[in-house]
């Protein structure tokens, strides 16, 4: 093996950090158990403070939190994530028409770039020359160094918002487990639930630098939080009606 081909083969894959599905849903599964986990523990505690906990009540308001929940969660994502490759977009037509009037200025522009990473100004000028000549590729090495993005790597709307939508209701349908079951104890829920909150932060860590306890752990700290504050919400709202 020659020492190039070791090199290729030794060569480390990285991952793909701009497919525009990780973030919605990681950030879909954690609101979907955060806010029904909440929300379910809220309706428990005020109706409790009624006179005796509803459990129907509880499923239902479960139920109806995951849809709900889905669709706003898949809606707010799509229209974000097209608002977003939309004005990517229309920034790189506007390069593009700066490349076709000005393109000697476009040419000294990218030189520039990387001058200031090291490279000689003859080298940077004849490299900026060549990738001149292939028009797409001389493009998107302008809008990679002036505004982070290319063409070909906006994220995608419709992946975003099917990630957010399976990613919510999954989460969300966490809490309700148990009465599915027949288990009508809010207590089996929130056992559940945080179990949930724990291993949904360690798999986090599987994409990140994080450690799968400090992951496990913060999120269910942040859960658990957010729910004793609406149960004791909740209770006082019930109490005073």
């Amino acid at each position: 093996m020659s020492k190039g081909e070791k090199y290729l083969s030794e060569e480390v894959i990285h991952r793909n950090v701009n497919g525009g599905w990780l973030r919605p849903a990681v950030f879909g599964a954690m609101d979907g158990l955060v806010s029904n986990f909440a929300l379910m523990i809220g309706v428990a505690g005020g109706s409790k403070a009624l006179g005796a906990e509803n459990t129907s009540a509880i499923v239902l308001a479960g139920f109806a939190g995951l849809l709900a929940g889905a669709f706003s969660m898949a809606a707010g994502e799509y229209t974000s994530v097209k608002s977003q490759a939309e004005l990517a977009l229309a920034e790189i037509e506007l390069e593009r028409n700066e490349i076709k009037n000005n393109l000697d200025h476009e040419i000294r522009e990218l030189a520039e770039v990387w001058m200031k990473r090291g490279v000689t100004e003859t080298v940077a000028l004849q490299f900026s020359k060549e990738l001149s000549k292939n028009e797409q590729a001389f493009l998107d090495a302008h809008t990679s160094v002036e505004f982070g993005v290319t063409a070909d790597d906006l994220p995608s709307a419709n992946v975003a918002a099917i990630s957010s939508f399976i990613a919510f209701g999954g989460g969300a349908l966490v809490p309700l487990v148990p009465y599915m079951f027949g288990l009508t104890d809010i207590v089996y829920s929130m056992v559940i639930s945080l179990f949930g909150l724990f291993l949904a932060g360690a798999l986090v860590s599987l994409v990140t630098t994080r450690t799968w306890w400090y992951s496990g752990i913060r999120q269910l700290l942040l859960g658990s939080g957010a729910a004793a504050v609406t149960w004791f919400l909740g209770s006082t709202i019930g109490a005073a009606l």
